[in-house]
Parts: structure tokens; C-alpha cells; sequence
């Protein structure tokens, strides 16, 4: 079970995604994003070209007038979209940002069916082309059926001790092997000039600890048990079914022992540096050494640990636990990890329990769908340059630009007239905010993919050696100066982010289209929209874990005690307003896990309305079909949360997803907005209404 760390401080979010990382994912970098984003695009969209919404922006159709704002707003902007609209069979969820991101699919579709053609003549096309025709060739794969994991799984099965075992699992990086104990290489969250190895414990199957422990999740738990002895079988392991229940016993060891997501979202308790001679006694019961080598980082002397505990209490589980137990596990994940790349069978029974029983999605997506994004898992900035050519006018990053400049010129607004922090924060706050490094578009400089290998006769080949290159690269860059110019989302994903040690903000080249950017829209919906975005990322710098990070981008504490107390005062109430919203019966919002993202679109919010007045320049704003301009920020902000998801994916969702479910990212959001209570004429009695002493103001 290879996972891919993105542990998410900033980002745009907007779905929820069923199983696996997504492409643009970046090892180990604490990003904040605005999406949670659990599916992968879907859907039936055949046009290249943007969408647009309504006369000036913002679909009038959708709204449900019979709802009073102040009652609900989401489903006053989206109650008859909401009614109308019904989630595909290929989908766990649908909105308007998975049609954004069918849309970018689309596209990504026509530019790699033409290097598939040998219309792209550029090196780079050339493995475009091959690693596509590899994943679509069905027959082939029909053909080779289990014989790409046959090498590997002998590999296990000719393991004789626990000594040999850890060779095999240290060597995951560059192998088709699973590990324990995860390293990846990214900026030192203390020295963020320079990049640093670190360690996280690994080895769950289920989305998250609680699927293992929680009683609401035994069902799922079960189904699981039953899907690892289908997996070990159709591989030809001996006691499929034993073996499946001692790998499902073995990751609930470790599910009691893995910190909450709360937990690893503390920045500070995450960073734990060892050096290499301190880990063996700090974690005994494990081959450092042996690690440290298979991985080929056998020079490095000193590896930061996250979930401290965690990993010592793992390594002393590691040793105890049989080794045929261990090889049954690792087993079972080459095969979960291969099987999207393998013949039918194995696919459909993939899918059978990953989309369908974990996330409620009836159908898996059609191949071409599955193929575009794994080539951009593997090429995405091959592909990205193709994207960027054809579907970024120039005129778009200029509006960005602008745009961004307005938002920041609003945040150091805010700051300045903060009444409750004290003049020593509020210059480190400003200070950090003169230093965001803003990003829009597509990156400066595109990634080298010359040393990667890619043949169209071999999908499963194609992603072992990219996973292989990608690691390989990291390492050479281990001790050496960050690049400041690389990107970890391609320009072509539908999604935003802020990175804390780089104290950047990035937008890539596909958000900015309808609904969230439109420059023939009314600005008013575009403030809302792109400008909420914005701000959302904006605001991580200053979330609760994003303040953790001074102007430089290191892990420091910058604040005055008591400008802290003040500040985690009013994070608490905001906790505790979002962990009141329960979208299914015992199924509630974790304001903790939630908190990051919540101060980001509260934040975020505030900012494109404050942005959006001083756009004005003093002058009143047009009224458009009967809505005033500071109404139509909140609709265009309304609007992009538009969405449906399926009970079994909104439950994975509250459990293991840092964004709250889109409608309550609208709720919350705007019953803490002074100005929506202005706009809407919200009173005492309307069920979002909080008095004004109750309602949360942060930044």
C-alpha cells in the first residue's frame, strides 16, 4: 500500500475522492488546499469549450426562492439545481467542480489521443503517447492477466525471516513493495531552504484508523476482510482467507496505535527530527539500517519523524507480529496496488470494493477516463505544457493577477485594523504576508522527464518505473537548495493550493474558468468565486497550523502569547459551530480536522467581499436581476460549492477529510459574515442566524 503524502494545510478541494492519491499529488509537502478531492473527473463531457452560468455569471435556474437565506443559504442559491441534478453512475459524488473537471479531462483527452497518434513530436508527447496506448491496450492486459505482480509476489513468497523481509519492504520507493515506515523528501519545515528526509508510519488498507475501530464502520471493515482473501486468491496465495484475516488483524493493530487525523494536523508535535544513530534505540525493533539502504538513502544522518509515537510503538509492533503475517500483508497490497493495471478480473473486483462498497458509486468510469489520469499521474507536466498552449489565454493570468493583488491588499487591510492582536504580531503577521510568493497558471519551469522510461507494451511497468524516477529525483535534491520554481499540482488540475514552506499561493491554469473565474462575468461573481479562492489560500497562511510558519516559511512561533490565547479562543468557537452540522444521522462535522479549512473559506469569504468593495473605487455597484452586488459575491461563492455526494462517501468524508461537505463550507462560512447579514436582511429566527456577540472573526 504505497501512499502519497499531501498532508493538507491549504487547498480548494471541492469533492470527495474514493480511494488513492490523486494526480499532482506531492510527496510529504504540507499543502493547503481548497478541494478535497476524492474522485477522480468523470461524467460525459464532450465540449472543449469553458462553461458559462446565466447572463453575468451565476446560474439564476438553480436558485430555490422558496427558501429564506437566512434559513439556508446553499440551498437558497442551489435548492432547484440541487432537486434537478443527479450524480452519475461513474461518480461518487457530482457538482460543479467535477464538471470543471470533466472539462479539463476532456481536454487532457484530446491532447494525449494525439500524441497516442504520433501527432505530438516533442519527446516528451512520444511517452504521452506510449504510456496511454500501454493502459488502453485491454487485450494485452487480458493476456498477461496476473503475470506482472508474478515476479514480485515470488519475491515474497521466498522470504525466510523477519531480516529478509525488511530488505524487501525498505526497497518501496523504486519497487512494487509496500512499507511500514514511509520516507519522503521534502523542505525542512525548520529550514525550508534546504530539502530534509522524513518518515511517517504507514500499512492501513481502509481510508482511515476509525474504519477499523468504530462500530459504525464494522460492515465496511468486514467487506474488507472478505476483499483481501479475493485479492490474496486471485493471486494464488495459500489460506486466502486465513491470510486475509490475519492482514485485517494486523492493520488493526496498527489502527490503534496511528495518531487521529486531528492529531497529525499539529504541525508543531508532527516535527520530530532523529538522526540516524538515535532511531534504533528511539525505535527498536526494526532494521534502521536496512531501511535506510533499500530505500537508497543509505548517507543520510538525520530523518524527521511524524507521529512520533506512532512510529515507535509500529517498529515494536513490526517485530512481534509474525513474518508470514507480514508477507500475507504485503501480498495483498502489490495486488491492491497493481490491480487497476492488471487484466479484468482484477480490476472489477477493485473497483467492486474500493468504488462501490467504500464509496457508493454504482459504475466504474469509462477506461479512457482511467487512462488520462494515470498518464497525468506519470506525465502531468508533459501533458501540462499541451494544456497550457492550447486552453490559457494570456488574458486570463492577467485578470488573475489582478485579482490576487486586490485580495492581498485586502488581507494587509484587515490586519492593519485587527483591535485584538498586539503591534509585535501584527508586523511579524504582516511582514509574512509581504512575502507570499503567488503562482498562477502553469509552472516557470517544466519538469525533465528525459531519464523516465515508458513503453506502450507495459501499464504496469510504465507506473513502477515512474514512481521509481519520481523518488530518484527527490533523493538526488536530499540536503540541497529547495526549487522555489516547481510545482506540486499540474496546470491542468482543477484545484488550488497553499504551501506553508514556501509561504506560497498556486493556482493552476484549469480553475481558472466558470464557475470560479470568468472574465465576461459580472466581477461581483468572480470576487465570490476565483476571489474566495483566493482568499481561501490566503487565509491558510493564517489558519491554525498555517500561522505556525513565520514570513520565511519555517516552523517558528511568531506570536505573542497572548495574541495566540485570543486567536485559539475564536478557533474553538468556530470548532464548535462546524461540529453542530451533522449532514447524515451519526455522521457529524469534525470541527477539529475541519478547523484549517474552515478558518480558510471564513477567511477566504471575508476577503473577496472586503476585495470586491474596494474594486468600486467609492462607486455604487449595478443591481442585476433584482441581487445587489454585495449579494451576488456571496451567490458566486454560493454557486461553486454547488454538489451531491453519495451517503458512503460523505461518511468517508467527515471521518478522514480535512474540508467540510460543500454544503456546510457555504453555511458556516457565511453566518460569520457581517455583510451577509447586511445583504440578505438576515434576522434573529432564521435558523444560520448567530448573534453578533457568537459570531466568529479571525482574520
Amino acid at each position: 500500500m504505497k501512499k502519497v503524502w499531501f498532508r493538507a494545510a491549504a487547498a480548494l478541494a471541492l469533492s470527495l475522492c474514493a480511494a488513492g492519491a490523486q494526480a499532482g499529488q506531492h510527496d510529504g509537502v504540507r499543502v493547503e488546499a481548497v478541494f478535497a478531492t476524492v474522485d477522480t473527473p468523470a461524467g460525459g463531457a464532450t465540449s472543449l469549450e469553458s462553461p458559462r452560468y446565466g447572463a453575468w455569471g451565476f446560474d439564476l435556474a438553480g436558485i430555490d426562492r422558496s427558501v429564506k437565506p437566512g434559513d439556508s443559504f446553499y440551498k437558497f442559491a442551489n435548492g432547484v439545481w440541487d432537486a434537478q441534478t443527479q450524480i452519475p453512475a461513474d461518480r461518487s459524488s457530482y457538482g460543479y467542480f467535477a464538471k470543471l473537471a470533466e472539462l479539463s479531462d476532456a481536454r487532457n483527452r484530446a491532447i494525449i489521443e494525439e500524441a497516442a497518434a504520433g501527432k505530438l513530436s516533442d519527446a516528451d508527447g512520444v511517452k504521452v503517447g506510449a504510456a496511454y496506448k500501454a493502459f488502453m491496450d485491454e487485450a494485452r492486459l487480458e493476456a498477461l492477466d496476473a503475470k506482472p505482480i508474478a515476479p514480485a509476489l515470488n519475491q515474497i513468497k521466498a522470504v525466510a525471516d523477519k531480516t529478509a523481509f525488511t530488505k524487501l519492504m525498505a526497497t518501496a520507493p523504486v519497487s512494487p513493495f509496500s512499507t511500514l515506515f514511509e520516507f519522503y523528501i521534502t523542505a525542512d519545515e525548520k529550514d525550508p531552504s534546504r530539502y530534509a528526509a522524513y518518515v511517517s508510519p504507514g500499512g492501513l488498507g481502509l481510508p482511515d484508523r476509525d474504519y477499523y475501530l468504530e462500530a459504525g464502520f464494522a460492515e465496511k471493515k468486514a467487506a474488507y476482510q472478505v476483499y483481501v482473501g479475493k485479492m490474496l486468491e486471485m493471486a494464488g496465495w495459500a489460506d486466502p482467507q486465513g491470510s486475509a484475516k490475519a492482514v485485517v488483524d494486523f492493520e488493526t493493530e496498527i489502527a490503534k496505535l496511528s495518531w487521529s487525523r486531528v492529531e497529525q494536523r499539529d504541525s508543531v508535535k508532527m516535527y520530530s527530527p532523529k538522526t540516524v544513530t538515535e532511531l534504533p534505540t528511539y525505535a527498536p525493533g526494526v532494521d534502521w539500517s536496512a531501511l535506510l539502504a533499500g530505500a537508497e538513502l543509505p548517507g543520510v544522518k538525520r530523518v524527521v519523524v511524524n507521529s512520533d509515537t506512532a512510529v515507535t510503538k509500529l517498529a515494536a509492533l513490526y517485530a512481534a507480529t509474525p513474518v508470514e503475517t507480514l508477507k500475507a500483508w504485503e501480498a495483498f497490497h502489490v495486488v491492491d496496488g497493481a490491480a487497476p493495471l492488471l487484466s479484468k478480473r482484477f480490476v472489477d473486483t477493485h473497483f467492486a470494493f474500493r468504488g462501490k462498497v467504500l464509496s457508493g458509486q454504482p459504475e466504474i468510469r469509462p477506461r479512457w477516463k482511467r487512462g488520462v489520469s494515470r498518464v497525468n499521474s506519470m506525465l502531468g507536466e508533459a501533458v501540462g505544457k499541451h494544456y497550457v498552449a492550447e486552453y490559457f489565454p494570456p488574458e486570463s493570468k492577467a485578470k488573475a493577477d489582478e485579482l490576487v493583488a486586490n485580495i492581498l491588499a485586502a488581507m494587509k487591510l484587515r490586519i492593519e485594523k485587527l483591535d485584538w492582536m498586539t503591534p509585535e504580531t501584527r508586523a511579524k503577521a504582516l511582514d509574512k504576508l509581504s512575502k507570499f510568493t503567488v503562482k498562477i497558471g502553469y509552472p516557470v519551469n517544466w519538469r525533465d522527464y528525459s531519464a523516465l522510461e515508458i513503453k506502450a507494451d507495459d501499464a504496469y511497468g510504465n507506473s513502477l518505473r515512474a514512481g521509481a524516477f519520481d523518488w530518484r529525483r527527490d533523493v538526488a535534491r536530499l540536503n540541497g537548495p529547495v526549487d522555489r520554481d516547481e510545482w506540486l499540482m499540474t496546470p491542468q488540475m482543477v484545484n488550488a493550493y497553499y504551501n506553508p514552506p514556501m509561504n506560497e499561493i498556486v493556482f493552476p491554469a484549469a480553475i481558472m474558468q466558470p464557475p470560479f473565474f470568468d472574465p465576461k462575468a459580472d466581477p461581483a461573481v468572480n470576487y465570490g468565486g476565483i476571489g474566495g479562492v483566493i482568499g481561501h489560500e490566503v487565509s491558510h497562511g493564517f489558519d491554525d497550523q498555517g500561522r505556525n510558519y513565520a514570513g520565511d516559511g519555517s516552523l517558528t512561533d511568531w506570536w505573542q502569547p497572548a495574541d495566540a490565547a485570543k486567536f485559539e479562543t475564536q478557533a474553538k468557537k468556530l470548532g464548535a459551530q462546524y461540529s453542530a452540522f451533522e449532514p447524515l444521522p451519526g455522521a457529524k462535522v469534525n470541527g477539529d480536522l475541519t478547523m484549517g479549512e474552515n478558518i480558510g473559506d471564513m477567511g477566504g469569504l471575508s476577503l473577496a467581499y472586503d476585495a470586491y468593495l474596494l474594486s468600486l473605487k467609492g462607486k455604487p455597484a449595478p443591481v442585476l436581476d433584482g441581487f445587489t452586488g454585495e449579494q451576488r459575491v456571496y451567490l458566486g461563492w454560493a454557486q461553486v460549492w454547488r454538489s451531491k455526494i453519495r451517503d458512503d462517501a460523505l461518511r468517508q468524508q467527515v471521518v478522514s477529510d480535512p474540508h467540510s461537505p460543500d454544503e456546510f463550507r457555504v453555511e458556516g462560512a457565511v453566518r460569520n459574515q457581517e455583510g451577509w447579514y447586511k445583504a440578505f436582511d438576515v434576522k434573529p429566527g432564521d435558523k444560520l442566524y448567530v448573534a453578533p456577540e457568537n459570531r466568529v472573526k479571525i482574520w
